[in-house]
């Protein structure tokens, strides 16, 4: 079911064409490069929260976190991450396939300052073995609704 949301909301907006489905996984953010061929970075990972009942994703780059700080100054809470059974409800996506296209009613969508860094990112399209490209530049209209947030930083990677 989650797919043929995403499917139709991209549909609607001239982007089905655009979709690529896996025969294999493409659920995490490694998984996802190695599907496509490209950097971590350059995938649009969707991040589910929870503020007192509301849900917000947060679309942002492979290979940045949230920053708790910057957080909570925008959102005046803690980050409160929606469990794996909480996501697939309330936003209408199963935990690896998460987008903000289709979503369930009253979800609402910020996109990360980290993805401005591209030309083309790729977010997921509704199940843990799809993506969808989108040109940065296109958020405008693909996803009219959602408003641009500065959350994140880059990912410590030891070793």
């Amino acid at each position: 079911m989650a797919y043929q949301e995403a499917y139709a909301y991209l549909d609607g907006k001239g982007f089905a064409d655009r979709i690529r489905l896996f025969d294999v996984s493409s659920a995490t953010v490694a998984l996802a490069a190695k599907a496509l061929g490209c950097e971590e970075c350059r995938i649009a990972k969707t991040l589910a929260f929870d503020q007192d009942g509301r849900t917000v994703l947060i679309l942002a780059a492979g290979d940045v976190k949230v920053d708790n700080h910057k957080y909570k100054e925008a959102f005046h809470m803690k980050a409160k991450m929606l469990s794996h059974d909480e996501t697939a409800e309330r936003v209408g996506h199963p935990v690896g396939g998460v987008c903000p296209f289709g979503v369930k009613d009253g979800v609402e969508v910020f996109l990360d300052e980290s993805l401005r860094r591209f030309d083309i990112v790729y977010p997921a399209a509704g199940t843990p073995s799809s993506a969808v490209e989108v040109h940065v530049d296109e958020f405008g209209t693909l996803l009219p609704d959602a408003r641009w947030i500065d959350i994140t930083k880059p990912m410590v990677v030891e070793g």
